[in-house]
């Protein structure tokens, strides 16, 4: 499945489990050059949350027992998804974290999925490493507007990746982005756009890839 292969299984993993004190873990954060790390429970099985540099530096230069164990500062506890999960729930449920934690179907923790590497296949999915242009046709959403756009740009070219965003009300409520494959080049790419203004759709922008890699 698609979440297992971009999950960093816990064989990989720094981690603490729960009776590690505060000063052992800032050493190991410190070494590792980490932000935070997993905390496990004793038995390195069951996912208890994490523990974040920053946390520990506040907690040390307050004068806090630097004995107590990691628990006294854990955060992130219900911050996990199953390995399992569907793509929308791993992308609203990461948000702004380093990483979350994923668990196997016996609720075991199996690995984290790091924010980079989501947005690594998110850019492969893009197929930004091969393609020339992004362009991005702004429409009114009503039904079949995908199809005349994409039967247009077919005219010319194949049509590396699609990508549809800020569905919203008002006006332009569609934004579509296409990705044209690496052998399109100026004069195409003017051909395009100059149709796709003819039949009524907005390119308020063009994303020159060649410029950007």
């Amino acid at each position: 499945m698609l979440l297992k292969s971009l999950v960093k299984p816990k064989s990989r993993l720094t981690m603490v489990t729960e009776n590690t004190t505060l000063a052992e873990a800032l050493k190991i954060l410190e070494e590792k050059d980490f932000r935070c790390v997993p905390i496990l429970d004793e038995t390195g099985t069951l996912f208890r949350g994490n523990i974040y540099k920053m946390h520990l530096y506040r907690h040390k230069s307050r004068g806090g027992d630097m004995n107590l164990p990691v628990t006294h500062l854990i955060k992130n506890s219900t911050k996990f998804i199953s390995v399992n999960a569907s793509f929308f729930n791993v992308f609203f449920s990461i948000k702004d974290l380093p990483y979350i934690a994923v668990l196997d179907s016996q609720n075991s923790f199996y690995g984290i999925l790091t924010h980079n590497r989501l947005m690594d296949m998110l850019s492969q999915s893009w197929n930004v490493n091969v393609g020339s242009y992004v362009i991005t046709v702004v429409s009114t959403g009503e039904r079949g507007d995908l199809e005349k756009m994409a039967r247009i740009i077919s005219k010319f070219t194949n049509i590396a990746s699609v990508i549809s965003l800020d569905v919203q009300e008002g006006e332009l409520v569609h934004r579509t982005m296409f990705t044209l494959p690496s052998d399109v080049d100026q004069d195409k790419l003017d051909k395009i756009v100059a149709t796709l203004h003819k039949r009524g759709f907005k390119i308020p922008e063009i994303e020159n890839l060649n410029s950007v890699q």
